[in-house]
Formats: structure tokens, sequence, C-alpha cells
């Protein structure tokens, strides 16, 4: 079983995705600990109530990124975690972060990358860069994570249909399905060390 720790910031529905599949058997691994940088990210209360060990860490206590990332790493050294999950986590990591995980850090971005992802990029901004784009496809996508943003290996992505009539909401809605299917799935098949890097490649062991 791989010890999974989870990184939130809001309301968590990625990080419930994941305890549902693992609840039904279909992931080889346990989440031992669930970090937010916000008081109030309801995430945290999905956790205790799942009955795992929920930590809210306020950057303001530190006096640096650094800091704050070190205090991160401590958490989940304790908790000996071995893959690092960032379910809708809106804060960068430290280069010293990324370095110890390395290869064990994967994250869920909103759209097909490397289409409207990098600094600045993420929750409803990116699906009304979508919208105003024109595009007929976006999607969510499933990478490892590296110094860069939303630069690391790809994992899995799924393509979304952009409708005529779509709306930021009516279209995060349909991505937000796809990513409660995708990052399970990825989960799943690195909980069963079938993922390979190779440079920015992931290739994927199947049976």
């Amino acid at each position: 079983m791989v010890n999974i720790g989870v990184l939130i910031s809001g309301s968590g529905t990625n990080l419930q995705a994941i305890i549902d599949e693992i609840d039904r058997g279909r992931i080889k691994g346990r989440i031992k600990l669930v970090l937010s940088n916000r008081k109030d990210a309801y995430g945290l209360e999905r956790a205790r109530k799942a009955g795992i060990e929920a930590l809210y860490i306020d950057k303001r206590a530190f006096n640096s990124e650094e800091e704050y990332n070190r205090k991160l790493i401590d958490e989940l050294t304790k908790k000996e975690v071995e893959l690092v999950v960032l379910a809708g986590y809106l804060k960068i990591l430290s280069e010293e972060f990324i370095e110890r995980y390395r290869g064990r850090i994967i994250n869920i971005h909103p759209s097909l990358i490397p289409s409207f992802c990098g600094k600045g990029c993420y929750g409803d901004k990116v699906h009304q860069m979508v919208l105003d784009s024109g595009v007929k496809i976006t999607g969510a996508t499933v990478h490892f994570v590296d110094e860069g943003t939303d630069t690391g290996p790809i994992v899995l992505q799924r393509a979304v249909e952009v409708k005529d009539d779509d709306t930021v909401e009516s279209l995060k809605e349909r991505v937000l399905k796809v990513e409660h299917e995708l990052l399970p799935e990825a989960i799943r098949l690195f909980c069963e060390n079938r993922l390979i890097i190779e440079g920015k490649k992931v290739r994927i062991k199947w049976e």
C-alpha cells in the first residue's frame, strides 16, 4: 500500500473522488494526511469525515515560502508519504520540495496541457480563457510536477467538448467530472508501479 499525502486549497471534490476510489478498493494506497493552505477549505472537513488526519498550515506563521514548504515536508515525512497529490492546491512548491519528491508529485490541471496552462492559469481563469479563445476542445490533464508551472511529464489526458452555449460554470462542471475520473486513475497506476518516466514522457505499463 502506497502512503499518499494530498494538498488542497478548496472544496476538495477531487480529494473526495480519491477517497471514494480507495474505499471501493480500486487504489492500492491510503491517504495518510491532507494539508491545506486555507483554513476554510472544505476539503479538510471531507478528510476528517473519512477519518483522515487533516491540517491547516498558516503561511503567515513562516518567514518565507521555503520555510513554509519545509513545514509541509516535515508533516509529510512524519506520515511516511510516498506520493504527493496536488488536488486543487493553489500554491507553488519550492525547489526543495520538488527535489525531495521528484517523480512522486502529481497534479490535476483543467485543460489539455500545453494549452491554457502556466503561471496564473488556474481555476475559473482557465475555463474563461478556453471560452474566449473559441477552441472546440478542452479537457483535463494529470502530470508529474517539476520546477516549471504545468511543465512536468504528462500522465493522462482526456478531452471535453466545448459547446456553443457554454458558460464558465457549465464547462467547469463537465471538466470537473473528467478530473474526478482521471486523477484517481493516475493514482491507481502509480500505486501499481505502472508509470515510467522517460525524460518528458510517461510510459504506462498496461497489463
